[in-house]
């Protein structure tokens, strides 16, 4: 139950009240002494108060606003450190009534203790408070409209994931919630990952961060499948198994121990590309591209100890999904298109071991991925859980030219919008203005 910001409360811990009314029961002793006591406690109690639980409504009641599942479970960290809080309060304020009235080095010393362990609670909790309240009040602002799409997509992942197992699942709630970072690559934060940004406390809920730059282009919000995915691999119980899974396969392979080794150090990566693209289409590849496409020196720029594939690399291994899923000619043509842009040549700087054995590794990882059934997936593999054809083209080939009309899309699912845009900007349906401006229209109806 949320604690009250009453005044009230705050003379209760203290007692301020009563001694204002009588200040000549006072002890004697310097006078600004007993006030630096007195002060400190009103500062500690006052501050308890101060950070209080989000109210219902305090961020909005449009569909952008925060669910009351989003702000049931933040209140719930911050009223467990409030009740800390005032907890230490009351301690502060008997042990201040001690120093006041003997003034000796003990109970003097006492005090600053409990002070200080107060002010490192309250620089806890407020910490905690500011980030989500940052968060929560981007739902006020103009890019609100843009977050609640992103949220809307990302609940249509979890969706098509978790309805396509084998077997049921608890329900992981609550579902994802957006914010934008500017001058940041898109990223999330994982359900019960302890972040330092919340003082070193478990996330209650998947944060999906998004830059400015990605949300006024839609057609570039592959980032929202991909992280959310990466989300997807946690609650599954996939986080563990996949890396040792991949590298067993590897090695019975014949691939050497280095480049198995690095194919595993990779696999959150490339799971997150391979679910994004089972569940959004060959778009995801079209903004994959976008994305790794730099300066040849950074994309062909290997880490030993990066957890991110090469970028040049990502590209053919989505290419290789993208084929099995019976698009052998847009796979062709991303790949044709990428050689030009960074021809195999350049790859000589890439380590020899890893090279030689790319094309066989590539197809098996992406077999033990999308085509091996686990029973963290009910017993299926993740493409027959959920699943993106020819049919599903269809579907976002249409979507798209309702977009650029402005007319209802219908009733694709929301994760399909991202194609649609991307297929409207490249087929030139309508400025790319007026497609953003229809697909946050179309998604915000939803």
């Amino acid at each position: 139950m949320a604690i009250p910001l009453r005044e009230e409360a705050v003379e209760a811990v203290t007692g301020q009240r009563a001694r204002i009314r009588q200040p000549s029961r006072l002890p004697s002793g310097p006078r600004q002494l007993a006030a630096f006591l007195r002060a400190q406690r009103v500062n500690l109690a006052r501050h308890a108060a101060g950070l209080r639980p989000f109210r219902p409504g305090e961020f909005g009641r449009h569909p952008a606003s925060p669910s009351a599942a989003h702000q049931h479970v933040v209140n719930r960290h911050i009223d467990h450190l409030r009740r800390r809080l005032f907890g230490l309060a009351r301690q502060l304020a008997a042990a201040g009534d001690r120093a006041i009235e003997r003034q000796e080095f003990e109970e003097l010393q006492r005090f600053t203790r409990i002070k200080d362990q107060g002010h490192r609670w309250v620089k806890a909790t407020e910490k905690i408070w500011d980030f989500y309240n940052r968060l929560f009040s981007q739902r006020q602002t103009r890019v609100a409209p843009m977050l609640l799409a992103s949220d809307r997509i990302g609940l249509d992942c979890y969706q098509a994931i978790y309805t396509g197992l084998g077997t049921a699942r608890s329900i992981p709630a609550p579902p994802p919630f957006s914010f934008m970072e500017t001058g940041m690559s898109p990223a999330t934060y994982r359900r019960g990952i302890v972040l330092s940004l919340i003082g070193r406390r478990a996330n209650p809920f998947p944060l999906i961060k998004l830059p400015y730059h990605r949300l006024i282009n839609p057609w570039t919000l592959g980032a929202i499948p991909h992280e959310v995915a990466h989300n997807i691999q946690s609650d599954l119980g996939l986080w563990r198994m996949l890396p040792k899974l991949i590298y067993r396969r590897l090695r019975a392979r014949g691939v050497d121990r280095f480049s198995a080794g690095v194919w595993s150090r990779w696999h959150k990566e490339i799971f997150a590309d391979l679910c994004g693209l089972l569940l959004s289409g060959p778009a995801f590849v079209a903004s994959l591209m976008a994305v790794v496409g730099r300066a040849p020196r950074r994309t062909l720029s290997f880490n030993p100890s990066g957890v991110h594939p090469t970028p040049y690399l990502r590209v053919f291994i989505n290419v290789e999904l993208l084929r099995r899923m019976g698009f052998a000619r847009e796979a062709s043509a991303f790949q044709q298109a990428w050689d030009r842009i960074y021809p195999r040549r350049l790859a000589r700087a890439l380590p020899a071991p890893l090279m030689r054995s790319f094309a066989r590794a590539n197809r098996i990882v992406v077999s033990t991925i999308c085509f091996t059934p686990l029973r963290q997936l009910g017993g299926r593999s993740l493409a027959e859980v959920v699943s993106f054809g020819r049919k599903e083209q269809k579907m976002v080939e249409e979507a798209a030219g309702r977009l650029a009309a402005g007319t209802d899309p219908g009733i694709i699912p929301e994760r399909f919008f991202i194609g649609a845009a991307r297929v409207a900007l490249e087929a030139r349906l309508a400025r790319p203005a007026v497609i953003s401006s229809n697909f946050y229209n179309a998604l915000g109806r939803r």
